[in-house]
């Protein structure tokens, strides 16, 4: 049973609560309820074992917790004789067996139910009196991992969350991220450590995600990893602030075998769950345009206390956007190139490219990143990718361990036409990457390549031919009266052509006279006056001599022009369209007016075959 199917079975539920629940209170219900069955086919084969072994060490007055653990093979276990079926016998005690049951979970456990309010809907459901009938249905249901493995698992979660989101207005796109997105990312994060990946050798690395949602980046980097070298031993770490979706992931987490203690509840930007931790890789797709009001007075309070010591040292982005916030956070956990260095992978919305000019928040944060040589490539992702959301996004990919052929530099790949048409919207999201434009994009970053898409065009201007070529690539033959259309895909800059330098320009006050109002006082006394009417600013390219620019771009418009040196300020910006764009001439007149011509002649004929 695929995972759309199973969570199509599940959803029935909501036909029994109906009425007596919203909607919006669906998932409230049939959350908790799914992570428990599936639990409890987890323990199913364990538990004859796990009882004998508690009564043995009962009987021995021993803690039994950890002899438990290991009978059950899990991270976690449950001492009660019951199970969902078991519960049907005894309709009349439903509720306190059930009760009895959950408290008879681990500690980790608990937490989860406690997580999702789910006692509070026991009892509710028990008054409505559904609690039977709901308990029916889900004991009923096979999620033993023979029938529905981990990673079905996980797409059951999610596709249940979409819906429950879908039908309360909420924000389906803060819980999860789409899992071909997740692939491609994983791809750029593991694809040069070919340590890492090659079959056999017992790597030990760590993965990082600071909003981890329900677990997606985290599970599809395990499973990725494990496909490649079952050896590798990849330790999993997050950080969720939404309750329901943190007991989701660390539900998955514990069934995988994975510390649940490493996924932390709570805001990552005003409570760092992992301070002090260091990772070898990190994921995220942080809250697109969210305000950071709510935690700025701890933020500000890192950032003017600690300064670089701390998090936000750079700076820090406008309040009403706090994507950036994220990304430093990153920054801040990358392991020291000494020690192996770090490489992660992070989901952002266009402005943090170029909003905000020379000495605001976010051009300092690129002017560190840029100067630091962190940057690796920048990815443009097709719009209408997440179900949130149809705006463009690109996946910035950092590390502080750059083979010697890419310090220096950052690659630019546009990715915004490697996409088809999904046969069924799901929210925004009407748009998918195939494995194939994935593998092109990973291999343009591993190659570190520049590339093109080339179209070839025959006479008629049809498509007949589509290919991308590196600059090594001999072209394709063009067919006769055809023509080949080359746009480029991907392209390497250097760090520094990011970077430009905003001058201020002074022109003179005038007196009524037309002269020149010279100072009276001080260091400004026999100086011309600045007039504020006429200052103007220009952006001049780092590396460019400023003085040249200066003669050669305003002297000869403005000679009595000057530059205010103090005023001047470095900005970096990622005007990432502008490197991609393509002029394409508009057609000659005299074809447009041929056109126009045969057109106008066919509605003539067409106007006289209707009078007739």
């Amino acid at each position: 049973m695929n995972h759309q199917a199973l969570s199509a079975f599940i959803w029935s539920v909501a036909d029994l609560l109906r009425g007596d629940y919203k909607q919006s209170e669906y998932g409230k219900v049939i959350l908790p309820f799914t992570v428990l069955r599936r639990l409890d086919c987890v323990l199913e084969e364990s538990k004859p074992a796990v009882l004998a072994e508690l009564a043995a060490k009962q009987a021995l007055g021993i803690n039994p917790e950890p002899f438990l653990l290991r009978k059950a093979g899990q991270t976690f276990c449950n001492t009660s004789p019951l199970d969902l079926p078991k519960l049907m016998g005894d309709q009349d005690h439903l509720r306190e067996n059930l009760f009895a049951y959950i408290q008879a979970f681990s500690d980790s456990v608990r937490d989860i139910f406690e997580r999702f309010d789910f006692y509070t809907q026991i009892e509710r459901l028990h008054k409505a009196g559904l609690l039977y009938l709901v308990c029916e249905k889900f004991a009923a249901i096979d999620l033993h991992p023979a029938a529905v493995d981990n990673a079905q698992m996980g797409l059951v979660f999610e596709e249940l969350i979409r819906k429950f989101a879908e039908i309360s207005n909420e924000t389906a796109g803060e819980h999860f991220t789409p899992r071909e997105v997740i692939r491609l990312m994983v791809n750029l994060l593991f694809i040069e450590d070919s340590d890492v990946l090659t079959a056999g050798n017992a790597a030990v690395r760590t993965l990082y995600d600071p909003t981890a949602g329900t677990g997606g980046m985290l599970s599809v980097a395990g499973e990725f990893l494990h496909q490649h070298n079952p050896q590798a031993r990849l330790t999993l770490y997050g950080q969720e602030l939404n309750d329901e979706s943190y007991a989701i992931c660390k539900a998955d987490m514990l069934i995988k075998g994975q510390d649940v203690g490493n996924i932390v509840a709570g805001n990552t930007l005003s409570d760092d769950g992992h301070a002090h931790r260091r990772f070898d890789y990190m994921l995220s797709n942080p809250p697109f345009g969210v305000e950071w009001k709510k935690v700025e007075k701890a933020v500000r309070q890192e950032h003017e206390q600690k300064g670089f010591d701390g998090r936000f040292g750079p700076g820090l982005p406008r309040v009403s956007d706090g994507s950036m916030l994220f990304l430093l956070h990153l920054v801040s956990k990358m392991r020291p190139a000494v020690e192996g260095g770090s490489r992660f992978g992070i989901v952002l919305n266009g402005s943090p490219l170029f909003t905000g000019g020379a000495g605001s928040g976010e051009s300092e944060i690129r002017r560190y990143l840029l100067e630091s040589d962190l940057v690796e490539a920048i990815i443009g992702l097709p719009t209408d990718m997440f179900y949130n959301t149809g705006i463009a996004t690109y996946v910035w990919v950092l590390s502080n361990k750059k083979a010697d052929d890419r310090k220096g530099w950052v690659q630019l790949i546009d990715a915004s036409s490697f996409w088809q048409k999904m046969r069924k919207s799901l929210g925004s999201k009407r748009k998918e990457m195939a494995d194939s434009y994935i593998d092109d994009v990973t291999r343009l970053f591993g190659d570190f390549a520049e590339a093109d898409m080339v179209t070839v065009l025959d006479a008629a201007g049809t498509e007949v031919g589509r290919s991308l070529l590196t600059s090594t690539d001999a072209a394709p033959a063009v067919p006769a009266g055809g023509s080949v259309k080359r746009v480029p895909i991907a392209r390497v800059f250097r760090n520094q052509e990011f970077g430009y330098t905003t001058l201020t320009i002074e022109r003179p006050q005038r007196d009524e006279a037309g002269n020149i109002v010279l100072g009276q006082k001080g260091k400004q006394k026999g100086k011309p006056q600045p007039d504020s009417a006429l200052r103007d600013t220009e952006n001049v390219p780092l590396g460019e001599d400023i003085q040249a620019y200066f003669e050669r771009e305003v002297l000869p418009h403005a000679p009595d022009a000057w530059i205010d040196h103090d005023k001047s300020k470095v900005g970096y910006e990622i005007p990432f369209n502008r490197h991609f764009y393509v002029f394409e001439p508009p057609r000659e007149l005299h074809a447009i007016d041929a056109e126009l011509k045969t057109v106008a002649a066919n509605i003539m004929a067409m106007l006289g075959e209707l009078a007739e």
